[in-house]
């Protein structure tokens, strides 16, 4: 099981990039892990991205840089932006437009 503070969809298992704990009964051992039964093709193209977000001056590259300062492990912070590449592929796709940098969301 995860955390109620992750939002599992199933294109995050699905690209390989979901947190999993190991738990076994009350126990929980060890930190969060990504499942290796995804996609690898996949995983390894968003992570190209990513890396390349984190090259390239942006609001990826300034998350990347605050989360590492603030002394997260890079490999989580850069799964994070994995997901965070899914979610606005998925988000293009599912509204059938153009990707637009100035977005806003209605709800913010």
């Amino acid at each position: 099981m995860t955390p109620n503070k992750w939002r599992l969809r199933p294109s995050d298992c699905h690209a390989g990039v979901a947190p999993f704990e190991y738990r076994s009964g009350t126990s929980i051992r060890g930190k969060t892990r990504v499942s290796h039964q995804a996609r690898k093709r996949l995983k390894a193209l968003f992570h190209l991205g990513a890396m390349s977000c984190i090259r390239k001056e942006g609001e990826l590259r300034t998350y990347y840089q605050r989360k590492v300062a603030e002394g997260k492990n890079k490999m989580l912070v850069l799964n994070a932006i994995r997901n965070k590449l899914i979610h606005r592929v998925y988000a293009v796709v599912r509204r059938k437009e153009k990707y637009d940098k100035t977005y806003v969301s209605g709800l913010a």
